[in-house]
């Protein structure tokens, strides 16, 4: 521990080399300061990782390194399968015949000279080399993320209150954005990243999924940082199905969509319709939606509250003719309306008396049609002309 204690002091870096084997232990670890904490692949048999031992001992490995801050380096990696592996439960550097067999030392340099470090093997298209036996263990596990993913996909484990993410896929990074890696999302706490609102729903899903076995989903909006982009809030809609369970935690399967866009076409859309709203107000219009082949019409709001009329109608116009909102004098001529719409008129227009006391409106409609040319829907409007 002294001699550590000197290499420290004239600033080397001390790695623990071949974790797992002869006096690389957990006692040692304990007991020595090290910086750098050196997995061989050795350490697990041959074809071991196939199977669910070994991947939960990596891994645990691993976690057990995050939380002791340790940089971790897995070496003896051969193939890209092992490699997509320790990439996805957060290993920091991957080394190994992989990536280079043994070489001269110039063949090295000009390696050195000319390469990028920390360079990343792509990941592979796992659903070649996957077979039904494999998952986290890394067999089922693997299966369920990669083999039968929709959109990013992660392993999340859920105790005492707290949520750590196990394992991510690259299409998980990809919905996340903000050039997240799968170290920094590993390493991350999730529930930090949202609000006290949104985290009590998060966690109340979860134990939704764990009372009633089955996959559950909810919304969340997240504030991401990353030193590239910034700041950033993302709306996440999360689906968790549980997967294994213990005394002190459950794991989940997550798979996850980015929303954002279409939450913020909503809230654009809402503004909308609160302005439109406002000026309708003012100009003194009431608006509906006309659905052709269904005949049902659609109120506004103004509809509603001023008419009576409710969220919506069928067999339209037949019940606004009978309620009185159009009187009798009028009412074939608005029911032919409808029969002009259905046959593809484009639009319409009058001044109709309307309600019991012909009050006069101008009515007005213009239909839409599809892409071969039927009427869908017209959007009606009535602007009361007495103050014009």
């Amino acid at each position: 521990m002294n001699s550590v204690d000197q290499f420290h002091a004239l600033n080397y870096k001390v790695e623990m080399d071949d974790f797992g084997s002869g006096y690389s232990s957990l006692a040692a670890l304990k007991d020595i300061r090290f910086d750098v904490l050196k997995l061989d692949m050795n350490f697990i048999p041959d074809g071991a990782i196939g199977d669910h031992r070994g991947g939960i001992i990596l891994s645990s490995v691993v976690r057990m390194a995050k939380w002791l801050k340790l940089p971790v380096i897995a070496e003896g990696v051969e193939t890209v399968e092992q490699a997509d592996f320790l990439r996805s439960i957060g290993c920091d550097y991957v080394q190994g015949y992989l990536y280079s067999k043994p070489m001269p030392e110039q063949d090295y340099e000009k390696l050195l000279s000319g390469a990028t470090v920390g360079a990343i093997v792509p990941q592979m298209k796992l659903l070649d080399s996957l077979d039904a036996n494999r998952f986290w263990n890394p067999g089922s596990m693997e299966s369920l993320i990669f083999n039968h993913f929709v959109g990013g996909s992660a392993i999340i484990d859920y105790h005492d209150g707290q949520v750590e993410v196990l394992r991510v896929n690259q299409k998980y990074l990809r919905e996340m954005g903000m050039n997240q890696s799968e170290k920094n999302l590993i390493r991350s706490n999730p529930l930090s990243t949202m609000s006290a609102a949104d985290r009590e729903l998060y966690l109340k899903t979860l134990d939704a999924v764990i009372s009633t076995k089955t996959e559950q989903e909810c919304e969340t909006w997240r504030e991401l940082q990353s030193a590239c982009c910034g700041d950033e809030k993302v709306c996440i809609r999360s689906s968790f199905q549980l997967i294994g369970e213990c005394e002190v935690s459950r794991q989940f399967f997550v798979s996850i969509r980015n929303i954002t866009k279409e939450k913020l076409q909503i809230q654009s859309l809402s503004e909308s319709e609160r302005k439109f709203r406002m000026a309708s107000e003012q100009a003194n219009i009431y608006c509906w939606e006309y659905w052709v082949e269904k005949k049902e019409m659609r109120p506004c709001f103004r509809c509603m509250r001023d008419l009576g009329l409710p969220p919506l109608i069928r067999n339209y116009p037949e019940p606004v003719i009978r309620s009185g909102l159009f009187p009798a004098e009028v009412a074939d001529m608005y029911r032919d309306w409808h029969r002009q719409i259905a046959a593809g008129v484009k639009s319409l227009e009058a001044v109709i008396p309307l309600t019991e006391n012909r009050i006069p409106f101008r009515v007005r409609y213009t239909t839409e049609f599809d892409d071969l040319g039927k009427p869908v829907r017209a959007y009606g409007s009535a602007e009361c002309m007495e103050n014009n």
